[in-house]
């Protein structure tokens, strides 16, 4: 298998609203990032994902961009920036740029150009379309809720926008409109950032006939066979490699939601030449309901398991995978994946990382998890700050389709807010965040799970993940062995093996409150322990595992390799 720095690296994403605020206006920013750099390299992490920092309206927090070149005022200035990249280069640490190119703000240049009049030059970098019968092109609904149309009055027609109306989409069969993103990204290359995560980057290319889609239970129509995995999409993403990416040593990751294991292979392809890896959703949207991801169900384990094991079974010697569990737009870790009641919230965090970090492809960390920082459970409408949760609060409660009771619970539970509430650095006031008032509430639970204890522990969450760090960073088959799981059908268990020539590693871990049952395999008898989360010493042939324990056994077959030397 080729080597390279990316498949090595551990990735650590900053959400930069919610890092670190060195000003006081509640608002994290780069400065902020700055102060903590030397607390990321002591956590270990090479490589740092930074949520959009440009230039925007903030209507999405960031994902709506009015100017590719501008430093957002609030984050700070391009010195600012290029501070930054200085600082982290110095500690070896890369950063990649947040690409958000399937659309821009209705605050940017291009775009009030382009609502001017039917004949603007920039009018072609939208997508612009005449009514149908008076109303919408067609029955689309966009992913933060409504229509994906938007009328404009001046001209008498709709834009696409299938996020926020203040984020219409560009038009990439615009050969300009290509043109412009490339070279928007040789510019921030040649100021030596290090790589992209390109944002719904597999909704580009639509099907240009804009056909209705299937209803599925909701109000609108289901863009996603037309717009997600559309016609054009590897042939753009091979123009863009062509004419940028290839041209520099950086690492590139696509968020494909949607994405099956045959397009992923063509995202990501060892011989495609379009990106190093893409990010797939399927296992943290299994156990969506009725209405998506709006729901209280508890995610099933089993469909988890089976999911995670096809990723890394389908995905081995073809493409690279990306291994999390947490990030933005999602609800943290510990409370949906493990159990975040406090008598095993440190447990669980520490299996949840055991169980991702030792497979193959690269891991990624989002900021705060290193803690097991947990939900905030808001229970009122008005502590939320998130455009999905606040949208479809109102178009599932006004529709009647959920009572306002059980469309909170479900926001306790899913919001992308819970993932979005300030860093907890110490147990300060505002834990440390800012000096004045934040943007978003800060989790109560700040006292006791926070940077500063958990520098001072030993036996934290913070030291487990350094540990899993360095090791990935010491054993070469933690990143390159082959993947082979155990107890398939076990409804508790989630234990694999890894192996590369005479090295072997089995991860063990039970996901569950409860005690199970693992018999470790003959051959990793008389093994090392490399890391457990309990202090277990012993390793017999049959092990009772405690609730969210886990281990990794390590084991060298010295006599094989001396024969064959």
């Amino acid at each position: 298998m080729e080597k390279k720095w990316w498949k090595e690296s551990v990735v650590y994403q900053i959400y930069p609203k919610s890092f670190k605020d060195s000003n006081g206006d509640g608002v994290g920013d780069i400065r902020g990032i700055i102060q903590k750099l030397d607390y990321l390299k002591e956590l270990g992490v090479n490589v740092l994902w930074i949520s959009p920092m440009l230039e925007s309206p903030q209507d999405d927090n960031g994902y709506d961009i009015s100017d590719y070149r501008r430093i957002y005022e609030e984050y700070g200035t391009m010195e600012d920036y290029e501070e930054l990249l200085c600082e982290a280069h110095k500690r070896s640490i890369r950063i990649l740029m947040d690409l958000v190119v399937n659309h821009t703000s209705d605050e940017h240049n291009w775009f009030i150009e382009s609502r001017k009049s039917k004949d603007n030059p920039y009018r072609d970098y939208y997508i612009w379309k005449d009514p149908v019968n008076g109303k919408e092109p067609n029955n689309w609904g966009g992913v933060f809720g409504g229509s994906a149309w938007e009328y404009d009055p001046q001209t008498q027609m709709y834009y696409l926008h299938l996020f926020s109306k203040k984020q219409p989409d560009l038009n990439w069969e615009n050969e300009k409109v290509r043109q412009e993103v490339y070279d928007m990204m040789k510019f921030w290359c040649e100021k030596g950032i290090d790589g992209f995560r390109m944002d719904v980057i597999s909704m580009i290319s639509k099907d240009q006939r804009f056909p209705n889609g299937e209803m599925n239970n909701g109000l609108y129509g289901d863009f996603g066979p037309y717009c997600v995995h559309g016609p054009r999409i590897h042939e753009f993403l091979q123009e863009m490699n062509q004419k940028v990416l290839s041209k520099y040593d950086i690492m590139t990751v696509g968020e494909t939601a949607g994405v099956t294991i045959e397009e992923a292979q063509k995202y990501a392809g060892d011989d495609r030449n379009e990106l190093n890896m893409v990010f797939q959703f399927e296992h943290v949207e299994s156990g969506c309901g009725d209405y998506g991801k709006w729901t209280t169900a508890k995610y099933d384990f089993k469909e988890f398991k089976n999911i995670m094991i096809k990723w890394q079974e389908e995905l081995q010697g073809k493409a690279w995978n990306s291994l999390f569990l947490g990030n933005h737009d999602q609800p943290r870790s510990v409370s949906r994946f493990g159990n975040d009641n406090p008598v095993y919230r440190e447990t669980s965090a520490k299996m949840l990382a055991t169980c991702i970090h030792m497979m193959q492809g690269t891991p990624y960390v989002y900021q705060g998890e290193e803690l097991g920082m947990t939900n905030i459970y808001f229970d009122k409408l008005e502590d939320y700050r998130d455009i999905e949760s606040i949208n479809y609060f109102k178009e599932f409660t006004e529709s009647g389709l959920m009572t306002p009771e059980h469309m909170m619970k479900c926001l306790m539970l899913r919001s992308r807010d819970n993932a979005r509430t300030p860093m907890q650095w110490d147990d300060s006031k505002q834990a440390g965040f800012t000096e004045g008032e934040p943007w978003i509430k800060v989790n109560p639970n700040y006292k006791k799970i926070n940077a500063a204890q958990q520098l001072e522990d030993p036996d934290s969450v913070f030291h487990y993940y350094q540990k899993l760090i360095r090791l990935r960073k010491e054993k070469d088959i933690i990143v390159y062995g082959e993947f082979e799981p155990l107890y398939r059908e076990d409804e508790q268990i989630f234990a694999y093996t890894r192996k590369q020539d005479q090295e072997k590693l089995l991860t063990v871990c039970n996901f569950s409150d409860k005690n199970a049952e693992v018999e470790v395999p003959e051959e990793f008898k008389g093994a090392e322990c490399l890391i457990t989360n309990l202090g277990r010493k012993e390793f017999e042939r049959k092990i009772v595992l405690n609730p969210y324990e886990a281990f990794v056994l390590y084991y060298r077959d010295e006599q094989n390799i001396l024969i064959q030397k």
